[in-house]
């Protein structure tokens, strides 16, 4: 398979490393919105292009993998490129999901290609877990715990705060609504009441630090439904010390059965990553190998991690397949 990449940040880079790990893969170009002269891959001989130069390529690439962001990238960069390739993204917004998959679904049945959207570990790996969980245990309550881990949204977001220089925000699990729910209890859980946020942040000189601190914990959508810790520390202990972008989380089921539903069960699954854009690159990676099988097969338009078939996944025979993992 001949695999591109759309953009070269923490992701892109992921990606790359993923597929150097796949022997039924090649990277077969990157398209950077830099300067293509001042990107350098780790493999050697692979062409950087501008993103503009994309459609000129199309005929090379069976599978282009999206790296953008979800907030202004990928609403318009998916549906856009899967008129000229099958793609794939990472898109994450769980609320904007319905609306993105049905624009990149119009997009790629009109030209005959396949996409697939919102792969990753959440929206992902942990979007079928919660769908096996629910098939097997019908009645029953859904959780979904993240962290501790590095939120980039969220640390950007402070960034963007005048008088700040960096910062790092981790996404925290209360470790008593996770046991309350460990347990079966089965509780009702705020969203205070599931995580708490811990803001690193380096100050500029003579910047008034209570006023970035108001900001933060009241900053709507990010902060303000949390309870939020802030730490001013300095360029060099962030360096050393924050320096990785670590994540992780669980999806736990909780549920009943029995004539009297008196048995309990829980169903968890979790997740420890050192690194949240590599990890996530390596799903995708696997993704689109499935990809370009489903597209072998004539499908076109776009479809989720609920549409894959498990053995289109790997890059083994069936047999094997069944000799080793069933």
């Amino acid at each position: 398979m001949k695999i591109a990449i759309y953009g070269y940040g923490n992701l892109g880079r992921g990606v790359e490393c993923a597929i150097r790990q796949n022997e039924d893969m090649e990277l077969a170009a990157i398209f950077t919105r830099r300067d293509p002269n001042c990107v350098h891959p780790l493999t050697a001989g692979v062409p950087v292009y501008s993103a503009g130069e994309a459609a000129a390529h199309k005929d090379e690439i069976d599978v282009m993998i999206l790296c953008g962001g979800s907030a202004t990238d990928l609403p318009g960069m998916t549906p856009a490129l899967a008129r000229d390739f099958h793609v794939i993204d990472s898109f994450d917004t769980h609320a904007d999901i319905p609306v993105h998959f049905d624009r990149v679904n119009q997009a790629a049945a009109e030209t005959g290609h396949l996409a697939m959207i919102s792969v990753g570990w959440d929206p992902g790996l942990f979007s079928l877990n919660r769908l096996f969980a629910r098939a097997f245990l019908p009645k029953g309550k859904d959780y979904t715990f993240w962290g501790k881990g590095v939120s980039q949204g969220h640390s950007d977001a402070i960034r963007r705060i005048p008088g700040v220089l960096d910062a790092r925000q981790y996404t925290c699990p209360v470790e008593k609504a996770l046991q309350a729910v460990r347990s079966g209890e089965e509780p009702e859980l705020t969203t205070r009441e599931k995580h708490t946020r811990l803001c690193y942040v380096v100050a500029e000189e003579g910047a008034d630090r209570a006023a970035i601190e108001q900001q933060i914990k009241t900053m709507p959508k990010y902060f303000s439904d949390y309870d939020t810790t802030v730490h001013f520390i300095t360029q060099e202990e962030l360096d050393r010390d924050h320096k990785g972008i670590p994540h992780g989380g669980r999806v736990i089921r909780t549920g009943r059965t029995g004539a009297g539903e008196e048995n309990r069960h829980v169903i968890e699954y979790s997740l420890q990553l050192d690194s949240n854009p590599e990890f996530t690159a390596s799903v995708l990676v696997a993704y689109a190998r499935a990809l370009h099988r489903m597209q072998g097969r004539g499908e076109t338009g776009c479809r989720t991690v609920f549409d894959v078939a498990p053995a289109d996944l790997l890059p083994i025979r069936p047999e094997e397949m069944r000799a080793h993992l069933l």
